[in-house]
C-alpha cells in the first residue's frame, strides 16, 4: 500500500492543454475514481503517473517520494505500478496460471501467489486454460490479478470494463472491489462510468478541461455538487427556476425546502436542484401537489423513468421505484409531491452537464 499525491501537474500536447494544474491525493489502501467525460484528460494523467508520459509541471509523489518532475522522471519499471487496460491484453501463448505469474520472483511463484490472487477475482480451477478459452469479463479478471501478484503499491484501472454487457460490468465491478480491497491495494480507477465511479470509489475526483474540479465521497458530490455542471454529469438532474425566500423557495413544483449555499441562504432569483428520486406522485387529492402530464416512460424493471410536463411547460422528472405499481402511460395525468430539500446555484449559472429537464430531449 502506498499514498500517491499529485501536485499541480501540467501536460500539453503541441497546443492542446491535456491538463491544467490537477491536485489528487489517494490516501493508503483507498481506490479513488477520476470520473469525466471524453477528453477531459483522465487518460493522460493516469499515463503520467505510470510513467508513460512526463508532466510538463508539478509533480507526482509516491510516499513523498517524487517520482516526477519537470526534471526528472521514474521509468516505468521503477515505480512498481501496475495497470489495467481497457482489454486485458493477455499474453496469448501463456495460460491463465503463466500470465498470472509472469511479473512474479521465483519466491513468489513458490509461494503460490499466482493462485491466491487468481482466487481473490473468482478464478481458482482456471490455471491451466488458455486465454481464447475465456470470455471477455474472465479475461479481464485475469488482467487484475496479473496486477495485483507482484503487490504493486499501486494500481490503475484504465476503464477496465467499458467493453463488456451491462450485467457483466456490474458483476465485475463487485469482485474487482473485493479483490482490491482484500488485498489492501492503492486503486485509481479512471472511468467516464458515473455509476461505475458512484458504486465502487470511497472518494471521486470530478475532471473537467484538464482541471479536478471536486473531490469527496460519493454522497458529497452527487448530494452536494460545486456547481451545475458537476451535479448534471455524476447523476440525473431535474433544473427549475426559483425564488429563494432564506431556507424555502418557490419553484413551479410549489414551494420546498432549500439547501443553501456556502455564502447562506439566498434572495431572489435561484436555480434550484432536485434529482429525479425527489419527484414523487401523489395521491390525486394530496394537498400542495401540482398536476403534471406524463410525456414519456421508460421503463427499467426495478424502477422507471418519467418525463413530465407541468401546465406552464416546464419539464421536469420522476424516478418511480415501486415495482408492483404499473408505472403511468404516456398522456396520463398524475399528481407530483416534491420529497426533501432542494439544492440552490446563482441563476446565472447554466447546468453543463448531461441533464434529464432539459425540453429539447422531449417531445
Amino acid at each position: 500500500m502506498a499514498e500517491l499525491s499529485i501536485i499541480g501537474v501540467h501536460k500539453s500536447y503541441g497546443p492542446v492543454q491535456a491538463l491544467s494544474g490537477v491536485d489528487l491525493v489517494v490516501r493508503s489502501g483507498t481506490l479513488v475514481a477520476v470520473l469525466g467525460p471524453s477528453g477531459s484528460g483522465k487518460t493522460t494523467l493516469l499515463r503520467c503517473v505510470a510513467g508513460f508520459e512526463a508532466p510538463d509541471a508539478g509533480e507526482i509523489r509516491i510516499d513523498g517520494r517524487p517520482v516526477a518532475t519537470p526534471d526528472a522522471s521514474m521509468p516505468p519499471e521503477r515505480r512498481r505500478i501496475a495497470v489495467v487496460p481497457q482489454e486485458g491484453a493477455l499474453f496469448p501463448h501463456l495460460s491463465v496460471l503463466g500470465n498470472v505469474a509472469y511479473g512474479l520472483d521465483r519466491a513468489s511463484r513458490r509461494a503460490g501467489r499466482a493462485a491466491a490472487v487468481l482466487d481473490l477475482v473468482g478464478l481458482a480451477g482456471y490455471e491451466d486454460r488458455m486465454p481464447h478459452h475465456l470470455s471477455g469479463g474472465q479475461q479481464q479478471r485475469v488482467a487484475v490479478a496479473r496486477a495485483l501478484a507482484p503487490r504493486p503499491p499501486i494500481v490503475l484501472l484504465d476503464e477496465p470494463f467499458n467493453a463488456l454487457d451491462a450485467a457483466l460490468r456490474a458483476e465485475l465491478r463487485r469482485d474487482v472491489w473485493q479483490a482490491l480491497r482484500a488485498d489492501g491495494a492503492t486503486a485509481v480507477l479512471v472511468t467516464h462510468d458515473q455509476a461505475e465511479a458512484l458504486s465502487m470509489a470511497e472518494e471521486i475526483g470530478v475532471m473537467r478541461d484538464g482541471r479536478i474540479v471536486q473531490t469527496g465521497p460519493p454522497e458529497l458530490l452527487y448530494g452536494a455538487p460545486a456547481d451545475p455542471w458537476v451535479a448534471g454529469f455524476v447523476g440525473e438532474a431535474v433544473w427549475l427556476p426559483g425564488v429563494a425566500e432564506g431556507d424555502r423557495v418557490r419553484t413551479p413544483l410549489g414551494t420546498i425546502g432549500l439547501t443553501p449555499p456556502e455564502g447562506g441562504p439566498p434572495t431572489g432569483p435561484t436555480l434550484v436542484l432536485l434529482r429525479p428520486e425527489q419527484i414523487t406522485l401523489a395521491s390525486p387529492d394530496a394537498r400542495g401537489a401540482v398536476t403534471a402530464t406524463v410525456v414519456r416512460r421508460d421503463f427499467y424493471g426495478h424502477d422507471a423513468m418519467l418525463a413530465l410536463r407541468l401546465a406552464d411547460g416546464t419539464p421536469v422528472a420522476a424516478r418511480v421505484f415501486d415495482p408492483a405499481a404499473v408505472p403511468p402511460a404516456v398522456g396520463d395525468q398524475v399528481r407530483l409531491h416534491v420529497r426533501g430539500p432542494g439544492r440552490a446555484f446563482p441563476p446565472d449559472e447554466r447546468p453543463g452537464g448531461p441533464t434529464v429537464s432539459a425540453p429539447r430531449t422531449w417531445p
